[in-house]
């Protein structure tokens, strides 16, 4: 009776993964319509999902190949320039300084003088309208680099160390802002560590915390900085457990990346997420959705090149392991439902999902 039941389950399996196939390649037929045709638009947030890095040709990729230095502010997420309501609050230090009303137009003696205020003061309200326009003007290349080169990266690395929240977030956006640049990121990843563990002790969906993050998905666009990341991990899914769905959207970007790393997919299996396949539901929001099944797919595809990570001694039957490839049938109900689902790229991503575990 049980080899009976047993044949009985994989033969459902079997023709939900043959039916899964039929459904991938009308999937990929018109996703392949659709690059052809050009709507890709490059540079949006939705772009960037695979390692926060492929650019718009592609979306929903698995590769994720380096960006090129050049390319890389258009495919990470900045915080916008200011609008002239804002900028209206930091005129109390500007009108001493001469500078111009567009941080696109400030020049190199405009950003000197602005670094060399926010390394003179102690007032917080000033270090916070500093690092406003700061922000502002690093969300252009040129001042990225003129920042770097007359040493401003470590002056604002430092208020991260002011205990002060507006002030500590104020610097997390400017240096979100300048890791947009490969250089820059090479002086900014000593700060990963001290910005993981602000991360952790920020109130839960707090502005403090989001903007750490957004800085963390910056230095994980590429592969340099992952390991420097290992040890937040479990914090990450915590996160993605307990916050909103802000706070989930932007954790996921971070574990996106890291899960397109095939060094990081061990870690990552035998962390701990016994409600990961909790998320596998149509009631999720899209943005989440698709940035989980996305995370699946690449642990999966690395898992399957790599057997070793499925035989570590320490997982535990709360690990992303066992909850994915433990309960395989489970799981292979959920993507068969989210086959249903109405977007077309949330059935595209659970095909690919589900022809990587074939």
């Amino acid at each position: 009776m049980r080899d009976s039941g047993g044949a009985v389950v994989r033969t459902g399996l079997v023709g939900l993964m043959v039916g899964a196939g039929v459904c991938y390649c009308i999937y990929r037929v018109t996703a392949r319509k659709r690059k052809n045709q050009g709507t890709a638009a490059a540079g949006t947030e939705g772009e960037t999902l695979q390692k926060e890095r492929e650019g718009g040709a592609a979306p929903w990729g698995t590769h994720g190949e380096v960006a090129p230095e050049g390319s890389l502010l258009q495919r990470v997420s900045g915080i916008s320039v200011l609008s002239s309501t804002d900028q209206k609050d930091s005129s109390s230090f500007q009108q001493g300084m001469d500078l111009p009303k567009s941080p696109h137009g400030l020049e190199m003696h405009h950003i000197q003088k602005l670094i060399h205020l926010l390394e003179s003061t102690e007032d917080p309200s000033i270090q916070e309208q500093v690092l406003v326009t700061l922000s502002n003007s690093a969300a252009f290349s040129v001042n990225q680099d003129i920042i770097r080169n007359v040493g401003g990266l470590s002056v604002v690395g430092k208020m991260l160390s002011v205990p002060v929240t507006n002030v500590k977030e104020k610097a997390l956006n400017a240096l979100n802002n300048l890791s947009m640049n490969i250089k820059n990121q090479e002086e900014l990843k000593i700060y990963i560590t001290k910005v993981c563990e602000e991360m952790d002790s920020s109130p839960l969906n707090s502005e403090l915390q989001l903007a750490g993050l957004r800085f963390l998905t910056n230095m994980s666009v590429t592969n340099a900085y992952h390991s420097t990341m290992t040890s937040s991990i479990q914090c990450f899914l915590q996160l993605l457990s307990e916050g909103n769905e802000r706070t989930q959207v932007q954790v996921l970007k971070v574990l996106v990346n890291l899960s397109a790393n095939p060094t990081m997919t061990e870690h990552l299996v035998n962390a701990q997420a016994p409600f990961l396949l909790s998320l596998f539901d149509s009631c999720i929001h899209k943005d989440v959705l698709l940035r989980v099944l996305m995370f699946a797919t690449n642990l999966t595809k690395y898992m399957k090149k790599d057997k070793r990570a499925t035989l570590h001694d320490q997982h535990s039957e709360d690990s992303i392991l066992s909850v994915l490839w433990g309960n395989s049938t489970l799981c292979a109900q959920k993507l068969a439902s989210l086959l249903y689902h109405q977007d077309t790229e949330v059935k595209e991503q659970v095909a690919e999902l589900i022809m990587q575990q074939c």
